[in-house]
């Protein structure tokens, strides 16, 4: 099970992590967690890389975690709620796969 957790602050998404693996197939083609982790990846790419923010970005171990500051989170508004969107329709289509939690 992937369990995806959105961190808002304020209303505001300040972060995510993204942990576990679907068991929807074996590893390298698992077409949900290509998906889940595209997602993030492109996310947190798109936060340094395109946007030059600063996010404490931690992955370890198949989990990605991302964390902005509350005055940065507002410049990435739109990727971040983009990320989050496409996160809860995956986890319609694939219920038994993944898991969106809502952080404070």
């Amino acid at each position: 099970m992937i369990k995806v957790k959105v961190i808002r602050t304020g209303g505001c998404i300040t972060g995510f992590d993204v942990s576990g693996h679907s068991g929807y197939s074996e590893a390298g083609s698992d077409i949900i967690c290509a998906s889940v982790s595209s997602a993030a990846y492109m996310t947190a790419n798109t936060v340094t890389d395109i946007l030059g923010l600063n996010p404490v970005i931690n992955e370890k171990d198949g989990s990605l975690s991302l964390s902005l500051r509350s005055d940065e989170a507002e410049k990435a508004r739109d990727i971040l709620e983009g990320f989050a969107l496409h996160i809860k329709e995956l986890a319609k289509q694939y219920p038994d796969y993944i898991i969106l939690e809502r952080g404070a």
